[in-house]
C-alpha cells in the first residue's frame, strides 16, 4: 500500500492516480489471467461505418441443458430418459419443436427444443438460428483423461455459481475487473457519437459489460434512471433543482470530488440525451406482457431503434433472467422459464426484422453452467457444459455447431452424473462474435486471453 498512500490527490493527475490504483488492484490479484492481460499491449481503437449490436441473454442459476434441447431420435430419447425418468417430457410433446437442420447430424441423432421454446422454431427454420452443442468454460481444449489427471489448467472453482458466471462473462473468477463484452466495447467506444451508450445493461451490474476504459451504462426496462431532485422540481422549486444540479456537477479541486462531479454530470447528460432519443421511438413489434425478460429486450430494441439519434455504430447489450438453479421442482419450474425465454427472444428477433436490421444484431444465450443429466430427486445438480443458441440475420443457421455428446452417466463426454465436459469453449464463441463485430484477429487475444490455446478459434457460424 506504500505507493498508494504516497499519492497526493490534490496534486496528482487523475490519470496517474487511476493507473497507480489499478496497479495496486493488479498486485493483489492471484489470477494468472490478470497478469497475462497486464502484459499485453493495449488494443488499437477500431472504427466502423455500419451498425452492429451484440445481445447477451444470461440465464442465471445454471440452465438444465437436457430439458432445453432434448434428444428426439428413439435411441437418444430412451437413453436420456433412462437416466432421468422422473424429469422426462413425453416424446409426443416434442414433435412440434423437432429441429430439422440443413445438414443432418451423424448417427441419425435428432434434437427437439423444449416445448416452451417453440417461438424459436420458425427462426431456426428460416436459417437465422444455430445451436451450440456442449459449450462451456475452458482454459484450453481438455480431454476426460486430462481432466481426471488434472494435467491441464481448468476454470477455477468449477460448479460454483458466482465463479462460473464470472468466468463465462470475463474469463476470470469472481472479482474480475472487466468482461469480454466490455473489452470489445473498449475498441469501439471512441468511434461512437457518445461512448456512454456503447455497453448497456438492462439487468443491473454485469462484469460482462465492464471494459478497461468502457463503463457499462445501466438502464431499466422503462429507460434511464434520472436523479429524482433534478427530474422534477425539488421541494416544488426549480431553483432548488438547479442548485442541486450545480452542486453535483461543479468542477472541484480535490481529485476524488472532481471525479464524482464528472460522473454525476455524465449521468445527467446521458439521461437527458437518452430520454429525448427514446421519446421518438415507436416499435411495430408486440412484446408479450408479464414477461420480465421480454421487458428488458423490448428496451434493447428501443435503444437499437434510437441508434442514429444516439450516434452509435457498435453496441453491446446485456439482459438476464434468474431462477435456473433447479435442484428440485424442475418439471414445474423449468417449462415456465423456457416459455419466458422463448417468447421474449422470439419477439426480440421479430423486432429486429421489423426494424430492418436483423442482419446487424446477433443474440446469444449463456448461463453459469449446464446441469447434471442424472436427476437429483426432482431436479438436477450443478454441471458444466451446456447447449446454447445464437440468433440473427447474419447467423449461418438451421444448423448445429459441435458434436452431439454421448448420452451416458460417466460416458466419454462427461465427468460424472452427466456433467458434460465442454467440447466448445466460451473463448471460441467470443472469437466468432468478435470477428463478426469487427474486432481484428490481433485484438482478439486481448479480449479473450485463453484464445491462443485453440487451433480453431472461429466456429464459423456467422457471415
Amino acid at each position: 500500500m506504500k505507493n498508494f498512500q504516497n499519492i497526493a490527490p490534490d496534486n496528482a493527475s487523475r490519470r496517474a492516480f487511476l493507473k497507480r490504483a489499478g496497479a495496486v488492484s493488479l498486485a493483489a490479484s492471484a489470477s494468472p489471467w490478470a497478469l497475462t492481460l497486464a502484459a499485453m499491449g493495449e488494443a488499437a481503437a477500431a472504427t466502423a461505418s455500419d451498425y452492429k449490436a451484440l445481445v447477451c441473454v444470461f440465464l442465471y442459476g445454471g440452465n438444465d441443458y437436457a430439458n432445453t434441447l432434448l434428444p428426439f431420435d428413439p435411441a437418444g430419447y430412451n437413453a436420456q430418459n433412462a437416466l432421468r425418468a422422473n424429469l422426462a417430457i413425453d416424446r409426443s410433446l416434442l414433435t412440434p419443436t423437432l429441429l430439422n437442420p440443413a445438414t443432418a447430424l451423424p448417427n441419425a441423432r435428432q434434437y427437439a427444443l423444449a416445448p416452451g421454446l417453440n417461438p424459436l422454431l420458425p427462426i431456426f427454420d428460416a436459417g437465422a438460428m444455430t445451436v451450440l452443442l456442449n459449450i462451456g468454460t475452458l482454459v484450453q481444449p481438455t480431454s476426460k483423461l486430462q481432466y481426471s489427471n488434472q494435467s491441464v489448467p481448468l476454470p477455477p472453482k468449477l460448479f460454483s455459481h458466482n465463479d462460473q458466471q464470472s468466468f463465462w462473462q470475463s474469463s476470470s473468477p469472481e472479482g474480475a475487473a472487466s468482461g469480454w463484452g466490455g473489452r470489445m466495447g473498449d475498441l469501439f467506444a471512441a468511434g461512437n457519437g457518445n461512448a456512454t451508450f456503447t455497453c448497456i445493461s438492462v439487468s443491473g451490474n454485469a462484469v460482462y459489460l465492464a471494459g478497461k476504459s468502457a463503463v457499462q451504462y445501466q438502464v431499466t426496462p422503462s429507460g434511464s434512471v434520472p436523479v429524482a431532485g433534478i427530474k422534477s422540481p425539488l421541494f416544488g422549486s426549480t431553483a432548488c433543482s438547479t442548485a442541486l444540479q450545480n452542486l453535483m456537477t461543479a468542477p472541484r479541486t480535490h481529485l476524488l470530488d472532481n471525479e464524482y462531479a464528472r460522473i454525476g454530470k455524465r449521468s445527467i447528460d446521458a439521461n437527458d440525451q437518452l430520454s429525448s432519443a427514446l421519446g421518438s421511438v415507436t416499435l411495430a413489434t408486440t412484446f408479450p406482457g408479464g414477461n420480465s425478460l421480454a421487458d428488458q429486450l423490448k428496451m434493447v430494441a428501443r435503444l437499437i431503434a434510437a441508434r442514429n439519434t444516439l450516434g452509435v455504430k457498435r453496441q453491446v447489450f446485456f439482459v438476464s433472467i434468474s431462477g435456473f438453479d433447479t435442484h428440485d421442482s424442475l418439471l414445474s419450474v423449468h417449462p415456465t422459464l423456457m416459455a419466458t425465454v422463448g417468447n421474449a427472444i422470439g419477439a426480440f428477433y421479430q423486432s429486429t426484422v421489423d426494424l430492418g436490421i436483423a442482419s446487424q444484431v446477433t443474440t446469444f444465450t449463456a448461463s453459469d453452467f449446464g446441469r447434471t443429466l442424472v436427476s437429483n430427486n426432482e431436479g438436477s445438480d450443478h454441471g458444466w457444459g451446456s447447449m446454447h443458441f445464437v440468433l440473427g440475420g447474419s447467423v449461418r443457421g438451421k444448423s448445429f455447431v459441435g458434436t452431439a455428446p454421448v448420452i451416458a452417466n460417466g460416458g466419454p463426454d462427461d465427468v460424472g452424473q452427466g456433467r458434460l465436459l465442454p467440447a466448445l469453449s466460451v473463448d471460441q464463441l467470443g472469437a466468432t462474435l468478435a470477428t463478426w463485430f469487427g474486432v481484428s484477429v490481433s485484438d482478439q487475444a486481448t479480449i479473450l486471453p485463453n484464445l491462443g490455446n485453440y487451433s480453431q478459434k472461429n466456429l464459423g457460424f456467422l457471415s
